[in-house]
């Protein structure tokens, strides 16, 4: 049998994630290619994402991202515009975070885009601030404020 001369198989190679910290060149839309949001992840490769062009899209990861970039609600994505279909997309790069409000400042995206880091929350998942009224203090012993309910 042959001897093992690598560092590790494809386990190895899968627990890093090497393009993380790499500054990359901020890619803007051209013909064809619209910004948008991750509204709903689907499943199978497939999102639904609201374009800024005002519609809204069924978009299929494109199999270079599909296990390497993960893409999540919120996110804000370029997609490519199919000439045959206008309710499907392609998408076609993800953005983090900092280079999403690079393009708002640039003006690339409207001032209405909400560039929130959302992770896997909804818009309605926050915490909210909800004050409780403590039925304790109200009465002197707390048999009374047993009795009382």
């Amino acid at each position: 049998m042959p001897k093992n001369k690598g560092k590790g198989g494809k386990n190895r190679r899968r627990g890093k994630n090497e393009n993380e910290n790499d500054k990359r060149e901020l890619i803007f839309k051209e013909d064809g290619q619209e910004y948008a949001q991750v509204i709903k992840m689907l499943g199978n490769g497939r999102l639904e994402a609201h374009c800024f062009d005002g519609v809204q899209r069924l978009c299929h990861i494109r199999g270079k991202l599909r296990k390497k970039v993960w893409i999540n609600q919120g996110d804000i994505i370029l997609v490519g515009l199919r000439d045959y279909q206008d309710a499907k997309a392609d998408v076609i790069l993800r953005y983090n975070p900092d280079e999403a409000r690079n393009l708002k400042t640039y003006g690339e995206l409207p001032e209405t885009a909400k560039l929130t880091d959302m992770g896997a929350f909804g818009p309605g998942d926050e915490e909210d601030d909800v004050m409780f009224d403590d039925l304790v203090e109200d009465y002197e012993d707390e048999d009374d404020a047993i009795d009382a309910i």
